[in-house]
Order: C-alpha cells, then structure tokens, then sequence
C-alpha cells in the first residue's frame, strides 16, 4: 500500500510540472512566458531540433504515461489479493469428509421382550 501511494504521489506531481511546462511555453503565432528569458534556448543549434520546454514536455508526458500503466497494474493486483480475501469461505462442516460407509457402525438392535 506504501508504494501505491508514493506512486500516486509522484504522478501528481508530475502532472503538475507537466501542467506547468505546456502553460510556460509559447505558442506558434504568440509570445509566451517561455520568451521571458531573453533568448530562447535551443538544443541542437539554432535552427534544428526542439527547444528546452519541449524536451522537458516530452519527458514529463512519458513518465505520465509509464507511471500510469504502472499504476493500473499495481492497482489491478492489489484489487485481486483483497477480493481473493473478501470471498466467503466455505462453512467448517462442508469442509468435513463425511465418513465412508465401511466406518459406519452398525445401528443398535432393540431387544425383543
């Protein structure tokens, strides 16, 4: 149960930054607040490859999607161990064997008076 919750906890947090990132970056045809840094920051050179904020955006969006599956797995197996805890036993008695006829003793035999 520890790890599911620290795996939920992470995955809002990344959510959260990755919020944060897609908010920061500009868009096509506006200033952003990505352009508040005076230059913009490319990686790869000036005129190829994809700036910081979209790395950082592809990287947060995959840790999402991992941690998801990750979490819907654990999620699904922990939910099978406690249904396989919640079904009801079956009661003690149909439990027993019932003795085999061979085990059987014969019936007590009334006296004739």
């Amino acid at each position: 149960m520890f790890l599911l919750g620290l795996l939920i906890t992470l995955l809002a947090l990344d959510a959260l930054f990755l919020i944060l990132i897609i908010l920061i970056q500009k868009g096509k045809g506006s200033m952003g607040l990505g352009a508040l840094g005076g230059s913009t920051q490319m990686l790869f050179g000036g005129s190829g490859g994809q700036d910081l904020f979209q790395k950082i955006t592809w990287i947060l969006g995959t840790i999402f999607m991992a941690g998801s599956l990750i979490l819907s797995i654990m999620w699904s197996k922990s939910a099978g161990q406690s249904l396989q805890l919640a079904s009801p036993m079956r009661p003690i008695a149909a439990q027993q064997q019932a003795p085999s006829p061979s085990q059987e003793q014969p019936a007590p035999t009334p006296m004739n008076k």
